[in-house]
């Protein structure tokens, strides 16, 4: 069984939430981001979001971007991202998720991204800026297999799209609180439950969500209304802040965040 599935299926057995964690591959070096990534796997992060390298990450607030910058920098290229996973699953099994644009998959081969990645170890990828209704009237885009496709869902997708997203979903869906771009807003939405429900008319598949979350405060409310936490803006700014040890601060910070989520 895919380990995104698996890892939820046990969630909910249990009653808990899943605290999903981003960051950015390579950054802000290979050795780092390993360190960091098993860190967070380490510290009880259900699933791990693995941000692609790309020039033009035009969904991203300036947080991720200057992460996306400094693994570039730092030599982090699509093939490097797969080594890391590679590397990754020599010691740990926590499901990955790659966060990416279409741009660098598409250069790499669409469908062999798919089968590379999901050998390396990837479970799910979210293609930001390939809505899936597009992706099924191209041949070429509807041949990716071997990784769950995670749908996003923002507070002003109309009704009708919201049911075609959520009957296609698979893996989890990812819930934004806020609309715009990651890491611009102060906090999460207090409308998140009335969205969450929104969604769950759909479908059955498990709903995280994600954007503005910084607090173990925040983070129980959101796991109260969803299935799942998502926090990423907030560790990447950690990582950017203290570099020389990165793994460290990251697991100061999302410690409380995951214990927030799980006493729900």
């Amino acid at each position: 069984m895919n380990r995104i599935d698996s890892t939820f299926q046990q969630l909910r057995a249990k009653g808990e939430k899943a605290f999903v964690a981003y960051v950015a591959a390579g950054d802000p070096s290979f050795e780092a981001s390993l360190e960091v990534i098993k860190t967070l796997a380490d510290a009880g992060s259900d699933v791990i979001e693995l941000g692609v390298p790309f020039s033009d990450p035009l969904a991203d607030g300036i947080v991720n971007q200057m992460a996306a910058e400094r693994a570039l920098k730092a030599g982090m290229s699509t093939p490097r991202v797969l080594d890391l996973i590679r590397a990754f699953r020599e010691t740990h099994d926590t499901p990955i998720v790659l966060f990416t644009y279409l741009n660098p998959v598409f250069t790499y081969g669409y469908e062999r991204f798919h089968t590379d990645a999901s050998a390396a170890g990837a479970d799910g990828i979210l293609l930001l800026d390939l809505p899936p209704d597009e992706a099924a009237r191209n041949t070429e885009l509807a041949r990716g297999e071997g990784l769950r496709h995670i749908r996003l869902i923002s507070p002003n997708t109309p009704d009708d799209r919201v049911k075609l997203l959520a009957d296609g979903s698979e893996g989890f869906i990812y819930a934004l609180s806020r609309t715009g771009v990651t890491g611009a807003h102060g906090g999460p939405s207090d409308q998140i439950a009335g969205q969450v429900a929104r969604i769950t008319a759909h479908t059955d598949t498990p709903v995280c969500v994600g954007f503005g979350i910084n607090t173990p405060e925040q983070a129980a409310m959101v796991a109260e209304a969803g299935d799942g936490v998502i926090v990423g803006s907030a560790i990447v700014k950690q990582i950017e802040l203290h570099p020389d040890r990165a793994a460290e601060v990251v697991r100061s910070l999302v410690t409380p965040l995951i214990a927030a989520t799980k006493s729900v």
